[in-house]
């Protein structure tokens, strides 16, 4: 016979149930209680983040008015009769509505056509974010994009307009390479004729594409507000500096984003080479920055293609010397070298003797040179000294001579330019319809955003120093003598050239 088990003896459970659901009733009812505290306390938060964002972008010079501004509300509040409590119950309504429960844009679900777009996007980066290894992957072949996108945003023509999506721990995102697939991938798939910001969290590994808006066009020549040593380049976007000018675009006035080039003694970047394909705007690019500096320094212009682009400058206050011929190269810029040299034992004999720097030697000079390589062509033909090698002195001794050099070269011609020449420069602009590879090579970074094979003159991108690259729309600052530009623009030039050193001869008298 097998041995019968005891019986057992029946055993209560413990109230420990009970008492969870007691708990959990609790905390429901305190929810329920404390939910409008909750609410506030979330909108406040809300709004706290918020004004810190907008501080942060404020941009530096405004922010002393800001502080007045708020300062005067707050006081006004406080004489205002029972302003306080109505300021205490604004505030409180202002972070209940803010704190409210709202729908979030995951929960709206797309078109069947704005669908299919994501899903084949998603597909398109598989071969690039698929690993057979990976046990858990983000991205597979009839896998759903609804893993891989977090947001997504569309435009009213169904076009895509934002997207953050998620991308394996194990991708390269590091590697310019490796980015630039990714980017390249995503303008085809959105569309090749708009321009794209890529924003890459490394920390979190998101990607976050969105649409940039054009950078305006229409911007003249025009004194802007600025301090002498610094120099507008362009305009960018309004994200990527924290700083704004007044811009006059015709009768309307309005705050733009500049590129401000610091040039001067104390300048990290004191001389700019620009380089561009034909036609792109290297020439109204180097116009445009000589109106800015004449007002408070000396050129000497060296034309190397002879074109007359420059023949509006010639002789004007400020204007040492217009040349386009090579003899003529040859001596404005061996006389540049000594100058510098002169100036540079003037500074060091001031400073040594405890005196300040003299005038002559504290007023800008700067040595604007087009199409350098046209003339060192002409040169080596000629068997005669090669005019790059002249500029080695202003540039390495430039800076504290105040001495600033501007060299524009066309893209192709950039491997003919002197290795002295082509490094020296740290402030650096690339313009016209390039490659990403192009922006790399010519600035030493890659660009934030997408390239577009059709872009107005003057558009491209500018780098100052070891700063990031910034997309660029130089001002319209045509030839005055040109009959094709625009009669507004041509005006606009006029308006800011020097006085002419020689007055105009007076018309005879008529005889009495």
């Amino acid at each position: 016979m097998g041995r019968r088990g005891l019986p057992r003896t029946p055993h209560r459970s413990p109230r420990l149930p009970q008492g969870r659901e007691f708990a959990q009733t609790v905390a429901e009812s305190a929810r329920d209680v404390f939910h409008p505290l909750i609410v506030i306390t979330r909108g406040l938060r809300a709004l706290a983040v918020s004004g810190r964002r907008r501080w942060a972008q404020t941009p530096r010079d405004r922010r002393g008015s800001a502080v007045l501004l708020a300062a005067s509300c707050l006081a006004i509040v406080a004489l205002v009769p029972y302003g306080p409590p109505l300021a205490t119950v604004s505030l409180l309504a202002a972070g209940a509505w803010a704190g409210r429960a709202r729908r979030t844009q995951r929960t709206q679900e797309p078109e069947p056509a704005e669908t299919a777009r994501l899903q084949a996007l998603y597909e398109a980066l598989v071969p690039y974010l698929s690993d057979p290894q990976d046990p858990r992957p983000l991205y597979e072949h009839g896998g759903s994009w609804r893993k891989a996108f977090d947001e997504y945003v569309f435009d009213d023509r169904g076009r895509l307009a934002a997207l953050q999506l998620r991308y394996p721990g194990w991708f390269t995102d590091g590697e310019n390479a490796s980015r630039t697939r990714i980017e390249q991938l995503l303008h085809l798939k959105a569309g090749r004729d708009r321009e794209y910001g890529f924003d890459w969290d490394e920390s979190a590994n998101r990607l976050c594409l969105t649409v940039l808006p054009p950078l305006p066009t229409e911007v003249c020549a025009q004194r802007f507000v600025t301090a002498p040593g610094e120099t507008v380049l362009g305009f960018t976007d309004p994200s990527a500096v924290q700083r704004t000018l007044p811009v006059a675009e015709g009768d309307e006035l309005y705050d733009a984003s500049p590129v401000v080039w610091r040039t001067g003694p104390r300048s990290a970047e004191p001389h700019l080479l620009a380089l561009g394909r034909p036609g792109a705007g290297v020439t109204t690019l180097l116009r445009s920055v000589l109106l800015q500096a004449l007002p408070h320094g000396d050129a000497v212009i060296l034309d190397g293609g002879g074109t007359g682009e420059y023949a509006a400058l010639a002789g004007r206050h400020g204007v040492l010397a217009v040349e386009s011929s090579l003899t003529g190269a040859l001596a404005v810029l061996e006389w540049a070298g000594h100058e510098t040299e002169r100036r540079l034992m003037a500074v060091n004999s001031a400073r040594q003797q405890g005196h300040p720097v003299p005038e002559d030697a504290r007023r800008p000079l700067w040595i604007v040179v087009d199409r350098p390589a046209a003339l060192s062509r002409l040169a080596a033909a000629q068997e005669r000294p090669d005019p790059q090698t002249l500029l080695q002195v202003p540039l390495f001794n430039g800076r504290v001579a105040n001495v600033t050099v501007v060299i524009g070269e066309q893209l192709d011609a950039e491997g003919l330019l002197d290795a002295q020449v082509r490094s020296q420069p740290l402030a650096r602009v690339l313009l016209g319809a390039v490659t990403s590879e192009q922006v790399l090579a010519a600035l030493g970074a890659p660009a934030h955003s997408t390239t577009v094979n059709d872009v107005p003159p003057g558009r491209g991108y500018a780098r100052l120093g070891a700063g990031p690259v910034h997309r660029l729309q130089v001002p319209a600052t045509p030839d005055p003598y040109d009959e094709d530009a625009g009669e507004a623009q041509r005006q606009a030039v006029l308006d800011l050239l020097p006085e002419p050193l020689l007055p105009a001869y007076p018309a005879a008298d008529q005889a009495t």
